[in-house]
């Protein structure tokens, strides 16, 4: 990368500065060389992961000599951004080079001066009204300088090769296979995941860390340690917003490979658990998972499969060691409880229906009541009612929840007064999680909640999400306030000038 930095000077405009064309070019240079000297600064030079197709080069199928790159963008050691818009074919002339021979793929940055016009009033006034900036795909045979050359693959020629294909081992390729090993990729600022892919991470790694934990310190599966310990760093990465595009696939390339030398390890030693169809399954997701990351396509769809098949191996874990994560669960009603609470923010963003039974991350809790909010019978059945509210209204949404799924619900939404209700068929002496739908748009806000008369924890909800609206806000009542097979519940807002709105209300007990 250029180290060099000169002195940079601006135009200055005044009345009566009579322009030329020097100093107009001059204020373009200087935009164009301040923002390459951001990128050699701040950036290091490289491929971007995770835009476009991220300049992915492969075979193109056709047992020939030619290979297909993906669109993608790269920086170089200069700060030029090299912007492939559209796929290129390239094609290796074996004839070209002396055999054997190792041939690298570069992108080069290049400029042409386009749409030249001259006037014929003045045949002075003539010139390029245009400068393209352009991305040249070259195949060189001396190793690339990244200071204006940015490589995406080398492949490696043999004496008589007829063919160019994808590599069958990407971590070990072989002669005339795609080696996209020493590729480089370019360093960028701030994690560019949405919140909602960030929390769902989140979420996925620490319901893994559960079971691995237990695999670890309950069953004495030793490997299981490493890969609960791997889970731990990428825990850490994420709460600290590192985990980002350029990264999250290498970092679960780790777990991915530590999670096959568990399975080894189970294979080998642990039949009464190698035989579970459970345990087939979690074989079977964590296969594929490999599998795709070899392709090295990095895309929002693998990424989707990886969070998704990892979340069905970690469900297929619980399954398997179900019965003794519950005997672990009965030594201790405050590990329960501790249990109860871990799964409170995967209630927040669950999309799918809350059943007569709810299972997540291994606990059980069973429906005990619901209340439908603007259904006549179940208001009257409940005594819903809203109290002295400064204002109310009613409220027909179609939203979203964070994983994308659009739920339409009708509800009530009130400013000041209070909200009332009776709880009914609820078991005494065990925690109660209250569960009610909400327009997160409208969040930030904190109420009082009494319980039979007796004050209880206020119900808070933080923050507010613009773009995936729907939530499922929780609050958890324990056992010393559930006395009653029945509970008259009074919520009152606290928050000035905040509006809080209802719709389904679910109440949930441990099963």
């Amino acid at each position: 990368m250029s180290d060099e930095i000169k002195a940079f000077s601006r135009l200055n405009f005044f009345t009566g500065f009579q322009t030329t064309a020097d100093d107009w070019n001059q204020l373009v240079a200087y935009d164009v060389e301040k923002h390459k000297l951001h990128n050699r600064i701040f950036h290091a030079p490289g491929v971007v992961t995770g835009q476009l197709g991220s300049l992915k080069v492969s075979a193109r199928g056709r047992a020939d000599m030619s290979v297909e790159i993906a669109p993608g963008v790269a920086t170089d050691g200069q700060g030029n951004e090299l912007i492939l818009t559209e796929p290129t074919i390239k094609t290796l002339v074996p004839t070209d080079y002396k055999l054997p021979q190792t041939v690298y793929l570069v992108l080069k940055y290049a400029e042409d001066l386009t749409d030249y016009v001259s006037y014929k009033s003045n045949l002075e006034y003539k010139g390029h009204r245009r400068i393209a900036e352009q991305v040249k795909v070259e195949a060189i045979i001396t190793e690339p300088d990244l200071e204006r050359e940015v490589e995406i693959a080398r492949i490696h020629l043999s004496k008589g090769v007829k063919r160019i294909t994808d590599a069958k081992d990407p971590r070990e390729p072989g002669s005339n296979e795609i080696d996209r090993r020493y590729i480089p990729f370019a360093g960028s600022v701030g994690c560019t995941l949405t919140p909602a892919i960030v929390l769902e991470l989140s979420d996925l790694v620490a319901s893994s860390r559960d079971v691995y934990s237990h695999m670890f310190h309950q069953l004495k599966i030793l490997p299981a340690s490493d890969v609960l310990h791997a889970l731990i760093n990428l825990d850490m990465l994420i709460r600290v917003r590192l985990v980002d595009w350029r990264n999250i696939f290498e970092l679960y390339a780790l777990v991915f490979e530590l999670q096959l030398g568990l399975i080894r390890d189970i294979d080998a030693n642990y039949p009464q658990f190698s035989s579970k169809k459970e345990f087939a399954s979690f074989k079977k997701h964590v296969e594929l998972l490999v599998s795709m990351h070899e392709e090295r396509s990095y895309t929002p769809e693998f990424l989707k499969n990886v969070i998704g098949y990892q979340r069905k191996s970690t469900e297929n874990l619980m399954k398997l060691f179900s019965t003794k994560l519950a005997k672990g669960k009965k030594k201790a009603k405050k590990e329960d409880a501790l249990s109860i609470d871990s799964i409170l923010d995967a209630i927040k963003i669950r999309s799918d229906d809350f059943d007569e039974t709810l299972e997540l991350n291994g606990i059980k809790l069973k429906r005990v009541d619901v209340i439908d909010v603007l259904k006549k019978r179940s208001e009257s059945d409940h005594k819903f009612k809203i109290v002295g509210a400064r204002d109310k209204y009613r409220t027909r949404q179609k939203l979203k929840y964070p994983d994308g799924v659009i739920v339409e619900d009708i509800g009530m939404a009130f400013e000041g007064g209070h909200c009332e209700f009776e709880i009914l068929n609820t078991v005494p002496n065990k925690d109660l999680v209250m569960v009610m739908r909400m327009d997160y748009v409208h969040g930030d806000w904190e109420a009082e909640v009494e319980v039979n008369g007796k004050k209880t924890a206020n119900w808070i909800c933080e923050g507010d999400d613009r773009k995936f609206r729907w939530r499922n806000w929780p609050y958890k009542l324990g056992a010393e306030s559930v006395t009653d097979t029945f509970l008259s519940v009074k919520v009152t807002p606290i928050t000035a000038d905040r509006d809080v709105n209802m719709f389904k209300v679910w109440f949930y007990q441990p099963a």
